[in-house]
């Protein structure tokens, strides 16, 4: 998984491993309880920056500050590796810094203000309070936590980097276990590409997307393919009894049917992005306000589960990697403006079908 990507000379990008964490059940208790920090260290610099008055300057430094008065301050903080400390009020400084510039660049509509966190899932260590085992298969996180050193399954080649270029180890909870993640600064090396055409990619609902040379990929409609699945897992959870750990168990298969949809959209967009940035020298697509469109509640879940985001933040990368150019295209009239003779040919959202008078059919 690519967490980051550079410059176009595809240097400094940031590659995620991921491995899943098997440890004993005191140890998850540990994981949790340095979540729990970080939450609590965020939101404490969330409201210490609400507070200050008005001509007190409150940046980045400042919170980093702040963490290192409410080690003194709180026994439990002070267990949480110092850097771990600093990273999470790094995280309430990006969602302030994040208001500012949408206020200064005055973005229509809500400018994000900071707000609490009550669902954090993560703790992330920087380059101290882990030590991993030259087996690389084994992590020890060496604050006062009592995490302990917990084992590392999976496939990822972690072993072919060396620790200098782990620059960040983060924990995560979810639906199916605990995962840790390394940060590994790389420089991504170019691929060549198998072809030098170019193609233009309509997405949509009725088909994942329609390009120039006429092909349709067909839409995997995850979400509507499970619907009947979750539906049912989350009916079990008002069965049991508040508090039981019986609807606890619920409440974990219910997560894990969203977490398995969740990984087969990723794989999906993926794979196809590797595809058409592979066989194509330029890719151009459009630029969809998704986050506009979602607020049609007739389509909303429909263009959620095509997951045309994630979709085109791959299409960027793979674009770096095998040195393709991607264009995004301004999406305006471009369903009702005809490719053959450029004649304007109204039609409402239901027709699925362009028909001009100069004789281009072509499906919308």
């Amino acid at each position: 998984m690519i967490s980051q990507i550079g410059n176009k000379e595809v240097k400094g990008a940031v590659l995620v491993l991921e491995y899943k964490v098997k440890g004993k059940q005191q140890q998850y208790r540990a994981i949790d309880e340095a979540i729990r920090t970080t939450q609590f260290i965020r939101n404490k610099a969330i409201r210490y920056w609400m507070d200050a008055p008005k001509e007190a300057k409150v940046d980045k430094i400042a919170l980093n500050n702040y963490s290192t008065a409410l080690r003194k301050e709180f026994v439990f903080v002070k267990e949480l590796n110092s850097m771990a400390c600093q990273s999470a009020t790094e995280r309430a400084w990006l969602s302030i810094a994040r208001f500012y510039d949408n206020c200064k660049s005055n973005k229509p509509g809500k400018k994000g203000f900071p707000r609490f966190q009550r669902d954090n899932r993560s703790v992330e260590y920087k380059t101290s309070g882990w030590s991993l085992h030259p087996t690389k298969r084994r992590i020890a996180f060496t604050d006062k936590k009592g995490i302990g050193e917990v084992k590392l399954l999976g496939k990822w080649d972690i072993h072919t980097y060396p620790v200098k270029s782990i620059k960040r180890v983060r924990l995560v909870r979810k639906a199916d276990g605990y995962y840790c993640q390394f940060a590994v600064d790389i420089d991504v090396k170019t691929q060549q590409r198998t072809g030098n055409g170019e193609i233009g990619l309509d997405v949509g609902l009725e088909f994942f997307y329609s390009d120039s040379n006429g092909h349709h990929e067909e839409n995997p409609r995850f979400l509507r393919k499970a619907q009947i699945a979750i539906k049912h897992a989350q009916r079990q959870i008002y069965k049991k009894e508040k508090g039981k750990n019986q609807r606890r168990k619920a409440r974990q298969r219910y997560a894990r049917k969203h977490l398995r949809v969740s990984r087969q959209r990723n794989e999906h967009a993926k794979r196809l992005a590797r595809c058409v940035c592979k066989a194509n020298a330029l890719v151009a697509y459009e630029a969809l306000n998704v986050k506009g469109m979602v607020k049609n509640h007739c389509l909303a879940k429909s263009i959620n589960d095509v997951a045309w985001t994630l979709f085109r933040r791959w299409l960027e990368y793979f674009a770096l990697k095998f040195n393709t150019t991607v264009v995004a295209v301004n999406p305006r009239m471009t369903s009702q403006k005809c490719s053959d003779c450029g004649a304007i040919v109204k039609k409402s959202l239901s027709t699925r079908t362009h028909k001009c008078s100069c004789g281009c059919e072509l499906q919308r």
